[in-house]
């Protein structure tokens, strides 16, 4: 809104500007009958105020034009430099100023996670985790992409993602995840080296182009792998085959209008329902929720357990349920 208001301001001043030097330039050209080049020189020397010589002695009708050019000529142009250098100054400490505050803000981050690349994917995992107020940070280094980060105002660093001080700039050693989503597979196994190097524990997720990739990504030290194609190939051929289940997860898996989601709940050391089974646990009789797997922490994944079914500390839960009750949920787990 500001800076919309200030460009008008400057078109006027520059329209007006731009009146004046034909008006005296005419002027001249009419009432002295100078040439057009020696009438529009007179209009610009007279607008500047340098005081050279005149090009010929005036006549008063001409020297009356030259007051009109002074009063006008001047007043305008001092008004449009001023309002250009003060769009410049305040634009660059807005930048300024603005790029301070969100180094800040980057710097106070704790377990973040760090996106690297903007893309297709960055982008859609930046709106998911917006959406759940997880906190994170973006490293982009490409101007078209930086613009539209500034545009949803996400914290970010205008950095090469694969260098050791971007990551470091955006607290890979108190992070709690990195997602590497650049387009080079080349790129992504050097982040995660570099990553894996500043912070051993850090989960990292990294996208790959193919199954020969996913290979390397996993030695370098990614986590998990992600294919899109392949995965969006899959989804494609389940909407073919069994569209009822497609149907079931995106209702599971993504915010809807009956208001349910899927989500996962990590079993604490001090949880009081360390010990206990799922019926003594009383998880789907006060919070309403449907116990879908629990992995346990051996790594053992337990899909549709029974009531008899015993909850360890480490142990994560899935379940399906409306969010307000699985945030009720997980603050007692």
């Amino acid at each position: 809104m500001y800076r919309s208001l200030e460009l008008k301001k400057l078109r006027l001043s520059i329209t007006l500007l731009l009146g004046t030097i034909a008006f005296g330039t005419f002027g001249y050209h009419i009432i002295e009958e100078m040439p057009f080049f020696d009438s529009f020189y007179m209009t610009m020397i007279t607008i500047s105020t340098v005081g050279f010589s005149e090009v010929k002695q005036l006549s008063v009708a001409g020297r009356v034009v030259t007051i009109l050019i002074i009063t006008s000529g001047v007043t305008i142009s001092a008004y449009t430099i001023g309002t250009l250098l003060r769009m410049f100054i305040e634009g660059e400490l807005r930048k300024t100023f603005g790029r301070r505050k969100m180094e800040k803000m980057i710097k106070a981050l704790k377990n973040h996670y760090i996106i690297c690349g903007y893309g297709r994917i960055g982008s859609l995992i930046c709106t998911e985790l917006k959406e759940r107020n997880i906190p994170f940070v973006v490293i982009e280094n490409d101007p078209t992409s930086i613009e539209n980060l500034e545009k949803e105002h996400y914290l970010y660093l205008p950095m090469d993602a694969t260098t050791e001080e971007a990551l470091i700039a955006a607290g890979i050693t108190h992070a709690k995840g990195l997602v590497t989503a650049v387009m080079s597979d080349a790129d992504n196994v050097y982040i995660i080296l570099t990553a894996r190097g500043l912070n051993s524990d850090i989960f990292i997720l990294s996208r790959a182009s193919n199954e020969n990739a996913e290979e390397k990504l996993i030695r370098a030290g990614a986590t998990r792998v992600v294919l899109p194609y392949q995965i969006g190939g899959r989804r494609m051929a389940h909407v073919l085959i069994r569209p009822t289940v497609v149907d079931f997860l995106d209702v599971a898996m993504m915010d809807s209008e009956l208001g349910l989601s899927m989500e996962e709940a990590h079993v604490k050391q001090n949880s009081s329902l360390v010990g206990k089974n799922l019926i003594e646990s009383n998880l789907r009789k006060d919070y309403g929720v449907i116990i879908v797997a629990i992995k346990k922490v051996t790594g053992e994944m337990v899909f549709n357990p029974t009531p008899a079914q015993k909850l360890d500390a480490g142990d994560d839960i899935v379940v399906l349920g409306k969010r307000d009750d699985l945030i009720r949920m997980n603050k007692v787990i």
